[in-house]
């Protein structure tokens, strides 16, 4: 009886000494971006007909470039912070006789409306791809 309530005052010591030290340092998560940044502004400047060099201006050079076709560009952008927030951007740059002839991905530009207006939603669309071509803009 005795070596029980001395168990239990050892466990209950333990168990209030170990809240009341520091607490210990926490492991840096780093966050993590690869690929091309894309954002609406620059979706929003490319325009079909564009050359090869004006739209690498806007959008800079591709990462990944497709070996087996030279008339695609694709663009990846992703973001991860560890076991908080994963995100991933695509677009796909299509040309014809080295001008741009469409682009479909993640974002639509802001004023290809049919209607002529600008959508009341701007924000890049993550669900449907969008297909941007010369005949539409």
């Amino acid at each position: 009886m005795r070596m029980l309530s001395r168990l239990i005052i050892c466990s209950l010591l333990v168990v209030a000494a170990s809240c009341s030290m520091p607490k210990m340092p926490r492991v840096f998560k780093i966050t993590i971006q690869q690929g091309n940044l894309i954002s609406q502004e620059m979706i929003d400047q490319l325009k079909p007909g564009m050359t090869r060099s004006q739209v690498a201006f806007v959008m800079g050079e591709p990462v990944a470039r497709n070996t087996f076709n030279e008339d695609r560009w694709d663009y990846i952008y992703t973001v991860v912070v560890p076991g908080v927030y994963e995100d991933e951007k695509r677009m796909s740059l299509y040309f014809e006789n080295d001008v741009l002839a469409y682009f479909t991905g993640d974002y639509a530009p802001t004023g290809s409306h049919p209607d002529g207006e600008t959508p009341a939603e701007a924000e890049p669309q993550d669900t449907a791809s969008k297909r941007v071509t010369a005949n539409s803009g």
